[in-house]
């Protein structure tokens, strides 16, 4: 409904000024409003949540051995899913080639209208090069182990928030058992209150979720989206090839589930991705459903979804090596084999560091473009439908994240069945 709303108000106020304010008031004072409170309820438990669930979950393992073990799998799942997805939005690419040909006029008129949002991404990508050995060190260092765990918190950077989670619950299997179980109970419930909160978030959902797609559909309407169908339909494809198809498979191979049925229960967590944009704002969703309707244990999903939040963005590398393509194809660049397997590891690298937020993803994308001879500014050229996009590609991100945990808590059962 929102999308249909937003679509139809953007071709109905198109010729009249009048239809154009009364469009922009509601989009201002009523959407924005709305959809801002759910967002901002969803961040501000993020951080306490992430907290009480990786520490407890570690805690609970007792043995670190078993931490390995989960973090191993994990990992691998992440990284082979992420270069599945890169692969699937680069075959996309090669075999329609929607940038060859592609019109100079509209092209022009693309890189003009978007010249200064596409300045504004240049200027954070450029802020996260750095030209000495020294300083890329620090840079990664400060990734992970920052010298104030309380400033990254507060600019929302989640790898610190569970480096510090890790290592909180590791040291708590150390303690005598009396302490430990004292302060696993009081992490305990910590989550439950938080995921509470998200219970009365969730009561807002539908009418924010009516919002947030009509304020994005409102802005670019039908005029924008077919100066760049061809591409778009790639990306939406590629996404449902992932969702659709790769997860599936690996939900009946790996994890022992039933597709369907999975993704019916997992359906709110979806619906949350596509809205907000944000794995981040998504995840006390996903840690919520993941338990209650999913059936995964408190330190499997205590340890997979913040992970994945943060370090498994299957959409992000997908989004990332179609995009590079289109533009080599728009401005005429060949990419050798060489340079696309490259594009696939570059993908797969920054979207781990990708931010989980909207648009967290296009600053690191201007590297990979740089990397291969595409021209960064050509960003400019996709910028207009990117939000689309980016629902779209939080959904492929999220999914997997859930489905990861799925496939853990089967092999947990399993190595548990044994040991019995």
């Amino acid at each position: 409904m929102g999308a249909v709303a937003g679509i139809g108000a953007k071709a109905w106020a198109s010729d009249s000024d009048n239809a154009q304010q009364l469009v922009d008031f509601f989009s201002t004072y009523i959407a924005h409003p709305i959809g801002q409170v759910f967002l901002r309820i969803l961040f501000f438990v993020v951080v306490p949540l992430v907290f009480a669930s990786l520490a407890s979950g570690v805690a609970r393992l007792g043995d670190l051995s078993q931490l390995g073990r989960i973090g191993g799998r994990t990992l691998a799942f992440f990284t082979l899913t992420s270069i599945c997805a890169a692969c699937i939005g680069l075959a996309g690419m090669n075999l329609i080639e929607p940038g060859v040909g592609f019109d100079a006029q509209t092209r022009d008129q693309l890189m003009a209208d978007f010249a200064t949002d596409a300045a504004s991404v240049k200027e954070t990508s450029d802020a996260q090069r750095l030209s000495t050995p020294i300083a890329r060190v620090n840079q990664i260092l400060d990734m992970f182990v920052p010298r104030n765990i309380l400033g990254s918190i507060i600019k929302m950077e989640m790898l610190p928030l569970i480096v510090f989670s890790l290592l909180f619950g590791a040291a708590l299997t150390l303690l005598p058992h009396n302490r430990r179980d004292a302060m696993t109970l009081w992490l305990d419930a910590l989550a439950d209150v938080m995921i509470t909160i998200v219970g009365f978030a969730m009561m807002l959902a539908p009418y924010a979720v009516f919002c947030l797609v009509f304020i994005v559909t409102s802005r670019f309407g039908w005029e924008l989206l077919a100066k760049l169908a061809a591409y778009v339909g790639i990306v939406l494809v590629g996404y449902l090839i992932q969702v659709g198809g790769l997860y599936p498979t690996l939900l009946r191979w790996l994890a022992g589930r039933r597709p369907i049925e999975f993704f019916r229960k997992a359906m709110p967590i979806m619906v949350t991705a596509f809205s907000t944009s944000s794995s981040s704002a998504t995840l006390p969703t996903s840690m919520r459903l993941a338990r209650s309707e999913l059936g995964v244990r408190e330190s499997v999903c205590g340890f997979v979804l913040p992970l994945g939040a943060t370090m498994s963005m299957n959409g992000t590398a997908l989004f990332e090596g179609a995009a590079v393509l289109f533009i080599a194809q728009v401005f005429g660049v060949d990419l050798s084999l060489g340079d696309q397997a490259l594009v696939i590891g570059l993908c797969v690298l920054t979207s781990i560091g990708a931010a989980g937020v909207p648009g967290g993803s296009l600053p690191l994308l201007m590297i990979v473009m740089a990397q291969v001879g595409v021209p960064p500014d050509g960003l400019a050229l996709i910028l207009g439908v990117d939000r689309l996009l980016d629902m779209g590609r939080t959904v492929v991100n999220v999914m997997g994240d859930v489905v990861c945990a799925a496939f853990i808590e089967n092999t947990e059962r399993k190595i548990e069945a044994r040991a019995t």
